[in-house]
Formats: C-alpha cells, sequence, structure tokens
C-alpha cells in the first residue's frame, strides 16, 4: 500500500529559497482592502519563513466549509493557479482544522499550511536561548499531534525496546507516533515549569525597583528603541519576530533612581493559542510591570488597527488597568502630515525614531517622571552582621549612600512609598527580634 508522502510544508533549503501561494478569505461585510492589506502581512510572515511570494488569491466567503473551508471549487482553482505560477506550498491566512488542510492538500495538489502554523514555524527557526526553544518545540508538538492523521512520520525511530517502547503486534504506525509525541509533550511541560520556576526567582529579585516594559505589535522596533535607550546591544533585524526572548536592563540616566525597561516578545493579529500558552512566562514579564510602554509604528499604514490588537491581547491577559505610555516610533519613516495626523489621534502620545534618535531622551525623561515622580529619601541603620537587610535595601531602591559607623551600616535610600514602607516594616521586625 502506497504511504502518503509528509509534506514538506516549509522547506526553504539551501537550494533556493521556496515559493508561496497566499490565500486571504473575503467574508460578508469584510472590506477587500482590509483582506488586503491582511496578505501584505502574511507575505512579511512568509518572507520571515524563507519563502518568497508567487502569487495571492482574495476568495470570497459566504460561509466556511467544514471539509475544505473555503469550497472544493474555489480549492480547484486556487490549486490550478498556484501550480501556474510555481508554487510550492499554498499558505492560507486562517487557522484551519487538521481535517481542512488534508482536503485543501488533496483538491490543490500541493502542501498546504495555515496561518498558525506558519508563525509557529518561524518561532522555532530563530528562537536562540533554551527557555524559546522548549517552549516553540512544546508549541510545535501540541499543534502537530492532532494533524498527525495520514501522515507518515517516523518517530518509532526514535523509540528504544523496553515497556512503552515496543510497537505491538497490529498497532498502527499513528498511534506509536502519538505516544512518542505525547511523551516527549510531558518531558517539555516539566522543564518548561522549572524555567518558569526560574524566572520567577530572577524576577522576585528585582521586586524594589519600579519596571516598565516595551510592548507592541512585532516589527514595530521596540528593540531599536530599547537599544537607543540603554544601549545593550540587543539583536535588532526588519523581520517579524527577530526578538523571542525577554530583555532586562537597568537604566540609570535620572538622578531620582533607577528603573527597569524590558523588550519583550511582538504581538499579532491572530497569534496561534499554542504559542500563547507556551510564551505564558514571557508575557509574565509584561504583567510583572508597574508601565506598558505601548509601541507604534508611525510608518505603517495599519498603525490603527496594530495597536488596537495590541491593546485588546493586554485587556484580554488582565492588564486593562495597568498604566500605559504610547511611543510613535520610526517618525523617519513617516510624512510630517502622517505624523500630524497620529499625533490629533493620539494627543498624548510621544513621538520618537529609535534610528535617528530624535525623541529618545524626551522618552526617558517621560519614563523617569512616570516610574520615579513619587520617591522619598529616608537614613536608616542596618546591623552591620545583617548582608541580607542590605541586599534588600537595594531591591527596594537605590542606595545612594552606605557607611559603616559604630557597628551598623547607614543607608541613604531612596524609593518609591510602597518599597520604602515595606522595607521599614522589615527592619523594625529585625530590630525587635534582635532586642
Amino acid at each position: 500500500m502506497r504511504q502518503r508522502r509528509e509534506p514538506q510544508a516549509l522547506d526553504s533549503t539551501a537550494e533556493g529559497r521556496g515559493t508561496a501561494y497566499l490565500v486571504g478569505a473575503a467574508r460578508e461585510g469584510v472590506p477587500p482592502g482590509l483582506v488586503a492589506s491582511h496578505l501584505d502581512e502574511l507575505s512579511a510572515l512568509a518572507d520571515t519563513a524563507g519563502f518568497e511570494e508567487a502569487g495571492r488569491a482574495i476568495v470570497h466567503l459566504r460561509q466556511v466549509h467544514a471539509a475544505t473551508f473555503i469550497g472544493r471549487g474555489q480549492a480547484g482553482d486556487v490549486g490550478a493557479m498556484a501550480h501556474g505560477l510555481g508554487a510550492s506550498v499554498i499558505v492560507v491566512d486562517e487557522e484551519l482544522t487538521p481535517a481542512q488542510v488534508r482536503n485543501l492538500e488533496a483538491a490543490t495538489g500541493l502542501p498546504v499550511v495555515d496561518r498558525a502554523g506558519l508563525i509557529i514555524e518561524i518561532f522555532a527557526q530563530r528562537a536562540r536561548s533554551r527557555e524559546a526553544r522548549t517552549q516553540v518545540e512544546l508549541a510545535r508538538l501540541e499543534y502537530l499531534l492532532p494533524r498527525l492523521a495520514g501522515r507518515w512520520t517516523h518517530l518509532s525511530r526514535q523509540v528504544g525496546g523496553g515497556p512503552g517502547g515496543t510497537k505491538g503486534e497490529g498497532e498502527k504506525q499513528i498511534e506509536l507516533d502519538r505516544r512518542i509525541i505525547r511523551r516527549r509533550i510531558d518531558r517539555l511541560r516539566r522543564e518548561l515549569r522549572r524555567i518558569e520556576s526560574a524566572r520567577r526567582v530572577r524576577r522576585s529579585g528585582r521586586r524594589g525597583l519600579p519596571r516598565a516594559a516595551l510592548v507592541g505589535y512585532t516589527n514595530v522596533g521596540k528593540s531599536s528603541l530599547f537599544n537607543a535607550i540603554v544601549h545593550a546591544g540587543v539583536h535588532v533585524e526588519d523581520r517579524l519576530f527577530a526578538t523571542l526572548d525577554p530583555t532586562v536592563r537597568c537604566v540609570e540616566t535620572d538622578p531620582r533612581g533607577l528603573f527597569l525597561l524590558k523588550d519583550t516578545v511582538g504581538f499579532i493579529r491572530k497569534l496561534p493559542h499554542h504559542l500563547v500558552a507556551s510564551f505564558r512566562s514571557t508575557f509574565e514579564e509584561s504583567a510583572d510591570s508597574d508601565l506598558l510602554v505601548l509601541v507604534a509604528d508611525a510608518s505603517h499604514p495599519a498603525v490603527e488597527a496594530q495597536v488596537a490588537t495590541v491593546e485588546s491581547v493586554l485587556d484580554s491577559s488582565g492588564l486593562a488597568d495597568r498604566p500605559r505610555l504610547l511611543v510613535l516610533n520610526k517618525i523617519d519613516a513617516a510624512s510630517a502630515d502622517r505624523v500630524h495626523d497620529l499625533s490629533d489621534r493620539w494627543p498624548g502620545a510621544l513621538l520618537a525614531s529609535a534610528r535617528t534618535g530624535a525623541g529618545v531622551d524626551q522618552l526617558v525623561a517621560a519614563l523617569g517622571d512616570r516610574l520615579l515622580g513619587e520617591t522619598r529619601v529616608v537614613e536608616l541603620a542596618i546591623p552591620e552582621n545583617r548582608p541580607d537587610l542590605l541586599a534588600a535595601a537595594h531591591r527596594a531602591g537605590r542606595v545612594e549612600r552606605c557607611e559603616q559607623v559604630d557597628g551598623e551600616l547607614r543607608i541613604r535610600l531612596r524609593a518609591r512609598e510602597r518599597p520604602i514602607s515595606a522595607f521599614e516594616g522589615r527592619l523594625a521586625a529585625a530590630s525587635g527580634g534582635s532586642r
């Protein structure tokens, strides 16, 4: 019996970039221009994944077809156009069911990738740290598991003999493949819990300093802006999802004290739920911030929609009441009229260009005002045999002076009201217990 070939939908090899035929669905009442804009974004995603656009089609959809998403006749037309343009893969700007993918492949004669699969593949290509690789592999396997039917994966080569690793008589290959993937998913979840625990410990050590997180749509220049502020040398590239690992740096440009700035993973329309779940600890960096700096690309024609997407994700993540500061980046790439219109649209937004440095000093000053504006200075004495209390003082804020006098460490501490009050309470409890 002929075995079905595993479609190499995302096989962009050294012999040349693959070519992708893009398909968007125009539902009733959706403006065609919006669908075209979404396909422009899909084209950028395909390019990031290593594919050149061969062509595109907008399919008018009155209702979703359970078997093929679009109608079978439309699927045949899409396949003919894709073959005629020499496409190696069809990319659909929707999240398809496993059955819809298989049926579309049968109808078109080409591998079919949905939006979720394409984004997960990009994450897999760009993951660098152990945490990011673990998160992405977990998302990939959870995405793959329900899509094994009808595909020959040869995962049994990874299994040795012994209990749980021996193929029983009459057992189907698909059943063995699923067991292999489920065991791997369990191991990845355990590993991710250990990584998340370590990240929470690192965050707890930064509790005393005020924290701001750069959030926003992917490729709006968050990492470039981060580098312009802290000179961190974070990787920057004009592609989607260039940053997958959050980076935290201390900013010391304000006489009132220090604050922490975080560079985070970008958002995108229809971010696959597998990735949202796997990158939970990464997104928690935003939740653990006192201020969300929402960075937007002033030169992008769909900037309003991108800001709305980010705000929707933040609100649905329980951050609706978190203070926000909107920064319109890339003003050097936008016309003066466009910048003026956006300033009218968002009167409180700051204007900046990470490339030219315009507005960066004003942004740092605004961050200082928002994060350090309400600080006070206290003079305190710590027993010299309590280094843990000195460490706690550093976590609470900025220790501007520390002198050893008569068996005590006398410090000047500058911090916000709540961390100072908490530290003073701890110090009082320690003094009471030493009597």
